[in-house]
């Protein structure tokens, strides 16, 4: 029987716990201080870590509970190390530490980002032996090269400036849409056209593509975004608020999908998963659906209730790190906010 483990995830404002064996997730829990947040228009590092603090055993029991479990049928702790909010991190690395040392368990500090392509084993089953990973989320656009998803992940590109989601906020805020803007702005998206506004498509030009083949950028896309909207109110026009965010969010899924398939071709590989926050837009996912179909390219994207960070993703990645055999963490393993992506296990 495969290990039962553990998993805590605390990087930014959710505080996510789940349990695994093998590829069954048999129960989690996800406590979330995005309301806290709210009325500040971002995350506010210090409100989140007291949050996690207060919300860090029951939602460790709830889990348990899900799952019908107690913390001794537990095998191993997984623990998300890095990336993420230095003090959010502390707290869960802090919980799993003590879960190690009390149960005498093996502790695995496991990479955020690499969990959000994880917990897609769960869904869709096993992954190949190669296949390439988009990671969309408000702090991370990154294209990852995998094979093996706890030894062997190696950065192909990355956001250069906003990621996608952060960009979704911030023009979600342009339109006066409530934060987080990201759902906001594609459920609007929907009622608009998609082709009324030719907005700029980053890094896809022919020179672009030469220097940046796989890096991202959507701080001009912003921009372009804020100064149309300036020019139709300085117009006296109303803003078409629908239009211009499915015209924004058709140019962000356009340069996602297409940097996407541009890699998969250079490097010879047939299947893509999508994770992380951002993946949960509607535009992105029919677009990869469609363009990846014609390129005959399989496209593997969790259900949305596992692309916002939760305890499934890193008890995924800890669950594959533990079933391959990888050494686990040192007890004395600190938090890194800038983790490398190319470090599954810390």
């Amino acid at each position: 029987m495969d290990p039962l483990v553990l998993g805590i995830e605390s990087t930014c404002d959710e505080t996510g716990v789940a349990l695994v064996r093998g590829l069954d997730l048999l129960g989690e829990a996800v406590a979330s201080s995005m309301e806290e947040h709210a009325r500040f228009g971002g995350i506010i590092p210090e409100v989140a870590s007291r949050a996690h603090l207060e919300e860090m055993i029951p939602t460790i029991e709830a889990a348990l509970g899900s799952a019908c479990m107690d913390l001794r049928d537990v095998d191993a702790i997984a623990v998300a190390s890095g990336p993420g909010l230095v003090g959010s991190l502390t707290v869960g690395v802090a919980a799993a530490k003590a879960l190690a040392l009390a149960l005498d368990r093996p502790l695995y500090g496991v990479n955020h980002v690499v969990g959000h392509v994880a917990v897609d084993e769960l869904v869709h089953g096993p992954f190949p032996e190669r296949f390439l990973a988009l990671v969309v989320s408000g702090g991370h656009s990154s294209l990852l090269m995998v094979d093996d998803i706890a030894t062997g992940v190696r950065e192909l590109g990355q956001t250069l400036d906003d990621a996608a989601g952060e960009a979704f906020d911030k023009v979600g805020r342009l339109l006066g849409l409530p934060y987080p803007g990201g759902p906001h702005v594609d459920r609007l998206a929907r009622g608009g056209d998609p082709t009324a506004i030719a907005f700029p498509r980053g890094l896809t030009a022919p020179k672009d593509f030469a220097k940046y083949p796989y890096d991202f950028s959507f701080s001009g896309l912003k921009t372009a975004v804020a100064r149309w909207i300036e020019a139709c109110v300085d117009d006296g026009r109303e803003v078409p608020a629908a239009d211009v965010a499915a015209s924004f969010a058709a140019a962000v899924a356009d340069v996602l999908v297409t940097k996407t398939l541009r890699a998969c071709d250079d490097h010879g590989v047939d299947t893509v998963v999508i994770g992380g926050g951002f993946s949960a837009n509607s535009q992105l996912r029919e677009l990869a659906a469609s363009r990846c179909e014609a390129a005959g390219i399989t496209v593997r994207i969790p259900p949305i209730r596992y692309c916002t960070d939760n305890g499934a993703m890193i008890a995924a990645l800890g669950s594959a790190a533990v079933r391959r055999g990888v050494p686990p963490s040192d007890l004395g393993i600190g938090v890194d906010s800038a983790m490398p992506l190319g470090v599954p296990v810390a």
